[in-house]
């Protein structure tokens, strides 16, 4: 029997993609996990494979499309077999007519326990229309089908703020105390007894930024250019991190001068084997080994719930610069796997990641990021958390300088680092400390083996 087969849902957060290129036409005849087509989400470009075996009766997109998770994307069936009809959604009959006051969504059991008694209570006519009156004049009012705990209501009060516009990132939908902060910047608030909204705000629906009221045309020549996905991903991550997290960053050097004869070692073995070895799987061990010590650092931060959820795994985030932008494939289970494999692994990633091969597990479950600029140029900068982990390290220029060692100067191999960590859960001297037992073992690279 034909089929509609729909775009699936790949995860994290992807709704839609453009269609990069089919592999197969239609009449051809497949067979089951064959690959269709390759679409780019604003994170890699996916694979999507065939869920059967049979013949592609019809393609549904052009290369170049957009095309939504659940929009069909082919048709397969038998030879000659008809296209199975769309099937559309069929609208619920209204319910009968109601009186205006019982027109209320049912309540589950999870908002019931955040309802006062008051509004549980039945009231009487003349107790409603009081209460409508006075309401007029006070802030928006929740509805019943919003999920809130009373802590984040009473702040939504203090901040005037419609929590009916606000939509909840947590469990089954519930507003957390973040979204509540993050629609207040957005400029989600609602007005109390306000009827009218202010030029700029009724030019602009509410949580998206109002556009430009400059024309720079006016000043010379302008050119226009329409952000790819991953980069309009990268803006949405990067703006959560800094509203989210309080970035703090902290500096420091480390000598790895013993650690690069080491290296060479570790690169003479490598090149018989076939594998590149750069400084950074053995950065990758130091810093596995740091945050065995300094659990926090392999955290993320629930501030819903006011817990720290402490990782026992160590998936390492590599950032890798491409043409379309910063993509962060992960090193998974870093803690499992020697120098060899980290290296292999890394430089299989950094390939994919420029040629927009990634699988959306190779991104996905990191705990810990590394961004490095030093292979470009700058010593120290600030990097942004990458949200929801707690830190990332930066690694700077590495280049030979003159130090002072037992009272003599000589020349050494020195790294800059930047660790920016989120100042809500770990504090400046934790970081200190971090950073003082990564750079003790970079600087005695014997214990990375």
């Amino acid at each position: 029997m034909a089929m509609n087969f729909k775009f699936p849902d790949v995860g994290e957060g992807i709704h839609e993609g453009k269609m990069v290129k089919w592999l197969v036409n239609e009449g051809d005849e497949i067979k089951e996990d064959a690959v269709l087509c390759e679409v780019e989400t604003d994170k890699a470009v996916v694979e999507i494979p065939s869920p059967r075996k049979g013949f592609l009766l019809k393609l549904y997109f052009k290369e170049g499309d957009v095309i939504k998770v659940g929009q069909t994307l082919v048709a397969i069936g038998e030879k000659g077999e008809a296209i199975p009809i769309e099937e559309k959604a069929v609208p619920k009959s209204a319910p009968a007519m109601q009186p205006a006051s019982s027109m209320q969504k049912p309540l589950v059991a999870s908002q019931i326990s955040f309802q006062s008694a008051s509004q549980t209570m039945p009231q009487s006519t003349s107790q409603i229309a009081s209460q409508n009156s006075s309401q007029s004049a006070s802030i928006p009012q929740v509805g019943a089908g919003v999920i809130a705990t009373p802590s984040v209501r009473q702040r939504a009060r203090e901040l005037n703020l419609d929590l009916n516009s606000v939509k909840g990132s947590g469990p089954g939908g519930r507003i957390t105390a973040e979204d509540v902060e993050n629609a207040t910047k957005m400029g989600k608030i609602a007005s109390a007894g306000n009827a009218s909204l202010s030029s700029s705000q009724s030019s602009s629906p509410q949580g998206k930024p109002a556009p430009l009221e400059t024309d720079f045309s006016k000043f010379g020549e302008i050119e226009k250019q329409k952000i790819s996905g991953i980069r309009k991903r990268i803006s949405e991550v990067m703006s959560k991190s800094k509203k989210t997290a309080a970035h703090v960053t902290h500096f420091d050097n480390v000598d790895i001068t013993a650690l690069s004869k080491i290296r060479e070692d570790y690169k003479a073995e490598g090149e018989k084997k076939g594998i590149k070895v750069t400084y950074l799987p053995f950065i990758i061990k130091a810093i596995v080994l740091a945050l065995q010590k300094h659990p926090k650092f392999n955290s993320s931060f629930d501030e819903a719930n006011d817990e720290i959820i402490l990782k026992k795994y160590f998936n390492i985030g590599i950032a890798i610069d491409t043409p379309d932008g910063l993509i962060v494939p992960v090193i998974h289970f870093a803690d499992k796997k020697d120098i060899f494999e980290i290296s292999s692994e890394i430089t299989k990633l950094a390939g994919e990641a420029k040629e927009r091969k990634l699988k959306i597990e190779d991104l996905k479950g990191g705990s810990f990021t590394i961004t490095n600029v030093g292979s470009i140029g700058g010593e120290f900068f600030t990097p942004i958390i990458n949200f929801p982990e707690v830190a990332i390290l930066g690694l700077g220029r590495l280049g030979d300088k003159v130090v002072v060692l037992e009272g003599k100067a000589v020349i050494s191999k020195i790294l800059p680092l930047s660790l920016s960590f989120d100042h809500r859960i770990i504090d400046g001297a934790e970081a200190a400390r971090f950073a003082n037992d990564l750079i003790i073992l970079l600087e005695n690279p014997e214990k990375l083996k």
